[in-house]
């Protein structure tokens, strides 16, 4: 993820506590080290988004043979590597652009997530309506984490121990368990189902929770501020 620019409470802190943060920090900054100069962050976001088409475009034609998922598992390690590693190049290189960044970051985010969501409601897999509530609830995550940041200056990568690269994983683990499952005997709700619903649920509980929250806080320092 790319540095939110600065807001009306000042500069943004970014908030990132998920389980794999740290060892994901010290990989990335290595990449970054060793990163030739012709690689450029635009290049990476490009990347990541073309990561997230293999996704779509093996998740879509599962339908027609088991080991297309294997390009889906693929777009995902490249969506991966693109999408953590543009702000982080930027940042090492120290040639940010915040404004700029986070609008066309946080932009591909959103194409990325219709993409992977879309082509797995394209698949034998997972139902198309239980794709598109997952994707409704990502995106109100995503306005609660943008509004955030501009009226609070804090911008959450992570709800407690989870954030996007535990997603990944468990969206593989769940690609690879498709492999092994017959998609001519799925019942009207599969496990799959069941996943990809829940994860969307969840996050339509947690934009709930968080926007309660972050209003409480809101009003009490507003109050604080009158005369």
């Amino acid at each position: 993820m790319l540095t939110p620019p600065t807001s009306v409470a000042g500069p943004v802190e970014r908030i990132q506590k998920n389980l794999l943060a740290r060892p994901e920090r010290r990989l990335l900054n290595w990449l970054c080290s060793v990163m030739p100069i012709w690689v450029t962050p635009d290049r990476l976001t490009s990347l990541g988004v073309f990561g997230a088409a293999m996704t779509f475009a093996g998740y879509a034609a599962s339908g027609f043979g088991i080991g297309w998922l294997w390009l889906a598992i693929a777009g995902y390690v490249l969506q991966w590597f693109g999408d953590s590693m543009d702000g982080s190049l930027a940042r090492y290189r120290r040639i940010e652009r915040p404004s700029y960044g986070y609008f066309i970051d946080h932009s591909c985010d959103g194409i990325v997530t219709l993409l992977i969501l879309g082509g797995m409601g394209f698949s034998p897999f997972v139902r198309v309506d239980v794709a598109l509530l997952a994707v409704t609830g990502y995106l109100l995550l995503s306005i609660h984490a943008y509004l955030a940041a501009r009226v609070m200056g804090e911008f959450k990568l992570s709800y407690g121990i989870a954030g996007p690269t535990e997603l990944r994983f468990l969206l593989i683990g769940m690609t690879v368990a498709m492999m092994f499952s017959d998609p001519q005997a799925r019942p009207a709700f599969s496990g799959f189902d069941l996943i990809v619903g829940g994860v969307g649920i969840v996050f339509v509980l947690l934009f709930i929770s968080q926007t309660l929250i972050a209003g409480r806080r809101l009003a009490e320092a507003e109050t604080k501020r009158r005369p």
